[in-house]
């Protein structure tokens, strides 16, 4: 890994923090990845990327105060980010917040990333807002 790299050296070689943190974060060393995140971060204080799979690592180790105020800081910096508007309106959910979460619900649908990856989220997206407009509890999970 590349902490233990650094520490005892790495023949010259630039760690990818961001890369090692996102590997991490798949293979569930979540408090792990969160430190990649953070080293990734520091190399790069206004990456949102960073900052949304900081926010995911949060998430995931149920930081989710965390992981509202880190989704809130990529919004700050780039308001039409797609991914910060999905993870924060589901987390919103989990908090009761329907209303709120609606809002960015709407803002995700509004620019909605492409890929077929992304279209498994664009309808669970417009399923959890129709349900919301119904009056039905959603399922909050993102």
């Amino acid at each position: 890994m590349g902490i233990w790299k650094k520490l005892f050296g790495n023949d010259g070689d630039r760690i990818d923090y961001y890369r090692e943190g996102v590997e991490l974060l798949n293979v569930g060393k979540y408090h792990e990845a969160l430190t990649s995140f953070r080293l990734a971060l520091r190399d790069s204080p206004n990456d949102v990327a960073v900052m949304q799979q900081i926010a995911i690592a949060y998430t995931r180790i149920g930081m989710t105060d965390e992981a509202v105020k880190t989704y809130r800081t990529v919004l700050a910096t780039q308001p039409a980010s797609a991914g910060a508007h999905y993870g924060l309106a589901f987390l919103l959910l989990r908090q009761g917040r329907a209303d709120e979460a609606s809002g960015h619900l709407r803002a995700f649908l509004a620019a909605p990333p492409d890929g077929a990856e992304a279209q498994r989220h664009i309808a669970h997206a417009q399923e959890t807002l129709d349900e919301l407009a119904r009056g039905v509890a959603p399922d909050a999970e993102a």
